[in-house]
């Protein structure tokens, strides 16, 4: 079974994802920030990360650059609620991009894209 880790300060959404990913028959896990998702990677070894931009502490776009220097293959889907990112130079480390929606359809569709599922 493939493995996702969201990442996200808002449990929310943290939750929303979980659900909305275990039903697509993935097996997901959580950090609520930065360091967590750090720590989560080297325990639970994703096939890939969701990753929130605005976060309390170390933010999205410096967790991606820890994560590229730990797993440079691992995708990571940058997610925010704030569509100017999609400017910002860091932002092309990532392997995708999407605005926070409770609509998780872009969501599962990227995954499943990066996953090889379609």
């Amino acid at each position: 079974m493939k493995k996702i880790l969201v990442v996200d300060d808002e449990e929310s959404i943290r939750e929303l994802y979980r659900a909305e990913l275990a039903d697509e028959g993935y097996e997901v896990d959580l950090a609520a920030d930065g360091r967590q998702a750090l720590r989560r990677l080297d325990a639970f070894r994703p096939d890939l990360v969701t990753l929130d931009v605005k976060m309390p502490g170390i933010d999205g776009l410096e967790t991606l650059r820890r994560i590229r220097e730990k797993n440079a293959t691992i995708p990571v889907i940058l997610v925010t609620a704030f569509g100017e990112f999609k400017q910002d130079f860091n932002t092309w480390a990532s392997d995708a991009y999407i605005v926070k929606s409770h609509d998780t359809t872009e969501l599962k569709e990227t995954v499943r894209k990066l996953m090889g599922g379609g």
